[in-house]
């Protein structure tokens, strides 16, 4: 976090502290700016392009012709200075940190890094209607779960935030058990989650950030691979009354290909409650190949964001169980009908 005597400088990224008004600002490693670190007042646009574009290790372009590619060490030159610059900040507590415990910084550099390895590689995903997300202002993403272990959420925060225009962060809401697992919570917490409640979810909506909620619950991720793409119950429809105070859209979204991840075969209910687990899941690679069937199977995604529903002009009926009711369940059908569809846009579960 910023001082409040101090500001920022882009091309360095290093503090500067000013002392006094007129004083001559100061970088706090000492160094007093001079003219080379000013831009010339007669430079044009395209000297100034090629000016920066040579300080951050790619070859200026030359006037009217091409832009020169780079050599072949840039790309990791850039790596190494990007992953530098993340520990200094790190290390100086240059960061920011909301209410929630969302942090953006460590978010984009480390978790959303190994997320797009295995939403755009491993599981070729296809992202369609992310003109229904907005691209401003409070909106309530609503899905179908699924897959025995919940990447269906993760893959959709990652996905979304690469995708859209406006590069919106998606902010999930969790189960309690969720916030019990001592390193899960935090790995939660600080890439945006929060336990899934009404006064949380509306404290975020009126906020004007995008929420993400899967009002199945377990009883998604814990169906066998037999009731595949099957919704589950939407339970009491907290989700529609939180939207409905806040006046904020609902878009429904349809994912498909985590069902098949980890086909859960069998559920070993004694064992599940002994360890207190929900569910203990039997697949066919776990636990049969202990900590390799950890890794999920490559199967082929498609995400589909649909048509928004807007909830302003119903502000007054939030404690209304019929109205809740019905608009839950319009939401349910609306996601359910975009399974079908793209079930059939992907015959082979494992296709390119």
């Amino acid at each position: 976090m910023n001082a409040p005597d101090e500001r920022r400088d882009g091309r360095y990224d290093v503090p500067l502290r000013v002392s006094a008004p007129g004083a001559e600002p100061v970088r706090a490693n000492g160094h007093h700016p001079g003219p080379a670190d000013e831009p010339d007042p007669t430079a044009t646009d395209e000297s100034l392009a090629a000016a920066g574009a040579g300080r951050n290790g790619a070859a200026p372009a030359p006037a009217g012709g091409p832009a020169v590619p780079d050599r072949p060490g840039d790309h990791w030159d850039r790596k190494v200075a990007k992953g530098l610059a993340f520990l200094r900040r790190r290390l100086s507590g240059d960061y920011e940190v909301d209410e929630f415990g969302f942090d953006p910084d460590i978010t984009e550099a480390v978790f959303h890094p190994l997320l797009r390895m295995l939403y755009r590689d491993w599981f070729r995903t296809e992202v369609t209607g992310l003109e229904h997300v907005p691209a401003e202002g409070a909106g309530l993403v609503v899905g179908n779960h699924s897959g025995t272990v919940a990447l269906d959420a993760l893959i959709l925060s990652a996905a979304l935030h690469d995708q859209h225009p406006a590069r919106r962060y998606l902010r999930l809401l969790g189960a309690d058990l969720v916030f019990r697992m001592p390193v899960v919570s935090e790995i939660a917490r600080k890439t945006g989650g929060t336990v899934a409640c009404n006064p949380d979810a509306e404290r975020l909506l009126g906020n004007g950030e995008l929420v993400g909620v899967f009002p199945e619950g377990f009883k998604g991720i814990g169906k066998l691979y037999s009731d595949r793409y099957k919704l589950q119950r939407f339970g009491r429809g907290g989700f529609v009354s939180a939207a409905l105070r806040t006046g904020t859209p609902i878009v429904p979204v349809a994912i498909v290909g985590g069902e098949e991840i980890y086909p859960m075969l069998a559920d070993i209910k004694p064992l599940a409650r002994l360890l207190k687990l929900p569910y203990f899941p039997v697949t066919p690679t776990f636990p049969l190949l202990g900590p390799l069937g950890a890794v999920p199977l490559p199967s082929k995604w498609l995400i589909e964001f649909c048509p928004p529903i807007p909830t302003d002009h119903l502000t007054d009926s939030a404690d209304d169980p019929l109205v809740v009711f019905n608009l839950a369940d319009q939401v349910r059908e609306t996601i359910q009908q975009t399974l079908h569809q793209l079930l059939e846009r992907r015959p082979d579960p494992f296709g390119p």
